[in-house]
């Protein structure tokens, strides 16, 4: 088994520390990348709107896309095994610095 290892990724205006296996790294890294970028679409698109608002909306721009079926449905396992495993990450992270000492 391979040691996790640390990695701070950026989603939106906040920074995460999370730690992964050092093979998932390039995903989770494209991942947060595509993220970034629908963001900044939607930023475009829709002035204005508060930074949530804009992480909604790659959801649910993600979430229809899946449904619909577009794409290459191997990158889109390996992106949604990716956005699962960064979920898991980061509840464990925000668990961690919520629980009193």
């Amino acid at each position: 088994m391979s040691e996790l290892i640390p990695v701070n990724i950026v989603i939106g205006d906040r920074t995460y520390r999370i730690r992964t296996n050092p093979t998932d790294e390039e995903i989770i890294r494209k991942t947060v990348n595509m993220i970034n970028d629908k963001i900044i679409e939607f930023k475009t698109q829709f002035a204005g709107k508060d930074m949530q608002d804009y992480i909604a909306m790659v959801i649910i721009w993600y979430a229809t896309q899946n449904a619909g079926g577009e794409g290459n449905s191997m990158l889109n396992k390996e992106m949604a095994d990716a956005l699962s495993k960064m979920e898991m990450q980061i509840s464990s992270t925000l668990e961690k610095d919520l629980s009193p000492l």
